[in-house]
């Protein structure tokens, strides 16, 4: 099953992105922080989103797994304005189905350890509801139904081990590109420079 195999063939690039991502959150010691997070996701999955949509269409009911709505909201929340999306060779290259559900890999796994950075960020920042937190609680409590969903789907869509290796490769270079667009993020890169 493909869902096993990404999985492991994407463990290096994943754990390089979430150990920059936790010592982030870790670091965050104002609302400011925090909504300069949400748009470093804000700006990555929304234009990854684009480009997904270009190629699933109606596919797993795309339209209800975006995330830059969420994001917005949160931001606006905090009374931030959302950036630009990223675009050209700051994104992954989707130009199939396949790369598409590679890069969607990686949004969808995004919801799984959301519970508890969710929590741990209302604790940090002492927020007194789940206002501001609607990208982190993912799904809420169908999160895991989602995932299986979404598992499920991945898992019938290669053909043959080409196709497998297109998906991962995708995911992969998502995984990877997110890294490189955390790196790169001007007020990321100032916060990180002042610890």
């Amino acid at each position: 099953m493909i869902a096993d195999q990404i999985k492991n063939d994407t463990h290096t690039h994943h754990q390089a992105l979430e150990a920059l991502m936790v010592r982030q959150l870790k670091s965050m010691k104002s609302i400011t922080d925090y909504t300069d997070i949400l748009e470093i996701f804000y700006s990555y999955f929304g234009g990854l989103e684009q480009q997904i949509k270009l190629q699933l269409r109606d596919d797993l009911a795309i339209d209800q797994r975006r995330k830059a709505g969420d994001l917005a909201a949160d931001i606006e929340y905090f009374g931030a304005l959302t950036p630009d999306f990223a675009t050209g060779n700051d994104l992954p290259q989707i130009e199939s189905h396949l790369q598409a559900i590679g890069a969607l890999y990686v949004i969808e796994g995004s919801t799984l350890g959301g519970i508890y950075i969710s929590k741990m960020i209302s604790k940090q920042l002492e927020l007194n509801d789940a206002n501001g937190l609607s990208f982190f609680n993912g799904y809420g409590d169908n999160t895991m139904n989602m995932w299986t969903d979404f598992k499920n789907y991945l898992n019938e869509q290669p053909k043959n081990e080409a196709e497998e290796e297109e998906i991962i490769a995708a995911a992969n270079e998502t995984f990877m590109k997110f890294k490189l667009w955390m790196d790169h993020y001007p007020k990321l890169k100032l916060t990180l420079q002042n610890e």
